[in-house]
């Protein structure tokens, strides 16, 4: 039988599909990429904000109008939706063949050969099953591949329904994260990228401390590397320690994601965040001071409920302000379980959506104009591919992240022998779209 995986949702669900993966071609199924050559799909969901929700729905069906074709024999449903939906996603996809939650993602082999059976399955072992490691068949682009150094969240935040799908915060022990590194390192992997839901709070469950700076100073060492990138680090926990170490190590490039939902204290406080406006631009302040060239992402969340127009009106401001090299803008959804789905004052969805469009055009435009200055410099970048339509090679430098951020483009020919994954140093001589650049190779 041949299996598909449709990995949806953030990186670290890709991850655990990647870990199926490995378990699938062990157990003696045959992978392919090709949903039309495929016997199996398996959707791996998220459903985290009604978007994401509404994505693996349309997903399941697409799936299931090709298997009313009888292009395709089984679909098998797990991840984030499944887990938390459970029952009411079985019963909602009758042509789900099975329905497992994510505590269940180990067996994955046995789920598949009860239903070349004709067995319908739907499991939900306990979240803490989820493994926190194992093997994997990476499948980005061979010489990246992301890390995940955790598992859950125990932050609380009012909004967000991750506790509840994933559970309690659960760190991988550090010999186990520095021997999967490796592992990817000798597999090819030059950008390695580390994940959780909170980087940050990596260890304090089982060293009583955060030891991300111990575990980047560590990942340093392994040979291959060529860029580490640290992805989604909280800002109360950002600490001197780890500032010296990012701005120390060679390795690590100069790259932040750091999430501050918002910057109006009255609205933090609502959110159960750590962190107020001043802390913020106190710490954005020291970012940009004790590590020079600092590309910084961050994502926000508007029309939480309560939001005033005043409050809208400082965060815009704030943006303005701290004029963020990459931004990301979130309109609030109400997800039942959590505390905010509760409260007063729900801000009508037509304004929610409003705000966050009028933020990401004031950022379209800082955007462009950072994108701007950028022209005349000279930067490193890895190859990626090459665009036939553009008759270009895409690329991408240390300061753009995978799948969020902007590419390079650089003109030449697809005969001009550069290889995916080869890193070069690039003039950068134009700006396209906002976000993208186009550069010449020096």
């Amino acid at each position: 039988m041949i299996v598909s995986m449709v990995s949806l949702g953030c990186a670290k669900n890709l991850v655990d599909s990647e870990r199926m993966l490995h378990r699938l071609k062990e157990g003696g199924y045959t992978l392919t990429t090709n949903l039309a050559e495929a016997d199996i799909a398996i959707v791996n969901t998220c459903g985290f904000i009604q978007a994401a929700k509404e994505e693996a729905i349309d997903t399941v069906l697409e799936l299931g109008a090709l298997k009313a074709s009888g292009s395709l024999k089984r679909i098998v449903i797990t991840g984030c939706l499944a887990e938390r939906y459970r029952e009411e996603v079985a019963a909602q996809f009758p042509e789900a063949d099975a329905v497992i939650g994510i505590g269940d993602q180990t067996g994955i082999v046995e789920v598949l050969d009860a239903i070349t059976k004709d067995i319908r399955v739907t499991r939900f072992a306990p979240k803490c099953n989820m493994p926190l490691t194992g093997e994997r068949i990476v499948s980005t682009l061979p010489f990246y591949a992301y890390l995940k150094v955790a598992e859950g969240c125990s932050n609380g935040c009012t909004y967000c329904a991750i506790p509840a799908i994933r559970g309690k915060f659960r760190s991988v022990p550090m010999e186990d994260v520095l021997a999967e590194a490796a592992q990817l390192s000798a597999q090819g992997v030059t950008e390695l990228i580390v994940i959780a839901q909170d980087t940050t709070r990596y260890g304090e469950d089982l060293y009583g401390q955060s030891k991300l700076p111990a575990l980047l100073t560590e990942l340093c060492k392994i040979d291959g590397f060529r860029w580490i990138r640290v992805l989604y680090c909280y800002p109360e926990r950002i600490t001197d320690e780890l500032i010296d170490v990012i701005a120390r190590e060679d390795k690590i490039v100069k790259y932040l994601d750091i999430p501050v939902q918002h910057s109006n204290d009255a609205v933090l406080k609502a959110m159960r965040r750590k962190c107020d406006a001043a802390g913020l631009r106190a710490l954005f302040k020291k970012l940009r001071e004790r590590i020079p060239g600092l590309t910084l992402r961050t994502t926000l969340l508007v029309g939480f409920p309560g939001e005033t127009d005043e409050q809208f009106t400082e965060l815009s401001e704030f943006v303005q302000e701290m004029r963020f090299d990459r931004l990301g803008c979130f309109a609030y959804s109400e997800e039942e379980g959590t505390v905010a789905a509760r409260m007063e004052n729900q801000v009508d969805e037509d304004i929610r959506q409003r705000r966050a469009d009028l933020l990401m055009e004031q950022q379209m435009q800082i955007a462009a104009e950072l994108n701007a200055a950028r022209v005349g410099m000279d930067a490193e970048a890895v190859i990626e591919g090459y665009d036939r339509e553009a008759e270009a090679w895409l690329a991408r430098t240390a300061a753009d992240a995978p799948d969020i951020d902007g590419r390079l483009y650089i003109a030449g020919a697809e005969d001009d022998g550069y290889e995916i994954g080869q890193y070069v140093q690039v003039h950068i001589t134009a700006t396209v779209d906002d976000y993208d650049l186009i550069g010449e190779v020096n």
